[in-house]
This record gives C-alpha cells, structure tokens and sequence, in this order.
C-alpha cells in the first residue's frame, strides 16, 4: 500500500543526521504535496510511524521524533554490544547453543582451517532494550580459543578476543543480503513471516591475517539501521 511506502521512507528520513529526537515532522498538507498523494494517505502513514513508537503527535503542535532507530556507522570497527551501549542501549545475549564441532567444509573454507578440525559454534540472540535485535550463529576455532565459555558469550565476544586473548581484530569481511523472514527466524525476532530481514556474513581477522570468528547474523531491518560512511582512494595502478 501507498501509505506503507511513505512510511517507510519518512522512518529511514527520521533516522538520518537531518532530525533529532524532538524534532517536528512537516505538516500532513505540506507532506501530502511532497508526495502526491492525498492527506489521509498522509495520515495513515504517519500512524504507522506512532505505532511503532518513532513520533508522537501532540494536539495542536503537530508530529515530533519519538526515538530513533538503532542504527550503526561503519566508519569503524566495533562489536555490536560496544556501538549500542555507547549509544545508551541496554544490550543483553541469550545463548541458545554453546558446542564444539568438527568444521564442515564451508566453515573450514571461511576459516582457514582443516576439514574436521575443532571449533566453537554458538547461536545467539541478541536483546536491544528487551526486544529481540539479531539472531546470531558463530564459528570460531578452539585452537585460538580454548577457554571460551557460555559467560564470554553473554557479553561482548570483541572484548573477550581482543581483552582477554590479546588478540587484535585488524579488519573485517562483510557481505549484506537481504532476506525474507523464514518460520524459524520471524519465531525468534518476533516479526511477522516473510518480514525483510538483513543477512550479514561476517569473517574477522587479526593483524597476522588469522581469521578468528566467522558469524551469520539474521537482524531485523525495522529495528537496526546500518548507516555507511565510505571515503573514496586513490585509484590503483592496473596489474600487469
């Protein structure tokens, strides 16, 4: 539906650098003739926003900014635990599944290691404020790690490798593709079937180039915004 587009388009608007909380939305008539439509398709939309608790309307005043989604800037490496509770979130995990496995063949190949060797595979799901943010499975080799424990887990894993095991993550491999919410996962996140997710597949390593943790998150795009900061270098010489 129209207004379900405006909506969504006024919410990634909200959550840009041009409004901050508080911050007063046009009028419904100066909105209806940005887009084109007729008010009550204005207002249909902006109750969608209030529904999901980004504004509020105030009789007489108009519709302000609420909240913000969580959002994230990839201008730097953090954990997710570290870049939300900066932003004054409350970050809780709740481990489903803690084991060691042999490396399948995939896993293998992500991680540099051989076929069958030992590593640690966790699913997480990860709490922002209460409500279910990502459902998280991770891979990384007990041979770096062998004292990692379910407590580790429940906290911050960038602060467990990088504190505990003086290991630094120098960089991180990451490929984003969008998702349709199975069963399984909109049971999880608490969404509807078929609800757009985000599929992120994240491989870290360290300064030596050993790769640490491989993850596949599943994060719920209404709840999370991803915001990038790319600079542009210097073009390379072609290889000859």
């Amino acid at each position: 539906m129209i207004y379900k587009s405006i909506a969504e388009r006024l919410r990634v608007r909200l959550n840009s650098s041009d409004y901050a909380v508080g911050s007063p939305l046009p009028g419904e008539k100066a909105l209806a003739q940005e887009f084109g439509v007729a008010r009550m398709t204005i207002r249909n939309a902006l109750d969608l926003l209030v529904s999901w608790g980004l504004v509020v309307r105030r009789h007489g005043s108009g519709t302000f900014v609420a909240r913000k989604d969580v959002h994230h800037e990839t201008n730097s490496l953090c954990g997710l635990a570290e870049v939300l509770r900066l932003q004054g979130k409350e970050v809780a995990s709740q481990v489903l599944k803690f084991e060691v496995m042999p490396a399948p063949p995939a896993i293998a190949r992500q991680l540099r290691v051989q076929l069958n060797d030992r590593i640690w595979f966790s699913r997480r799901l990860r709490y922002v404020d209460g409500k279910p943010l990502m459902l998280e499975d991770s891979y990384m080799p007990v041979v770096l790690f062998p004292y990692l424990s379910l407590a580790h887990l429940e906290g911050s894993k960038f602060d467990y490798i990088e504190k505990e095991c003086g290991l630094t993550i120098s960089g991180n491999y990451e490929s984003l593709t969008p998702v349709l919410a199975d069963r399984q996962l909109a049971e999880r996140l608490n969404v509807a079937e078929h609800t757009p997710l985000l599929r992120i597949s994240s491989l870290s390593y360290n300064d030596s180039g050993v790769f640490l943790n491989y993850s596949v998150m599943y994060r719920n795009t209404r709840e999370y915004q991803v915001d990038y900061h790319l600079r542009r270098s210097a073009p390379q010489q072609p290889l000859l």
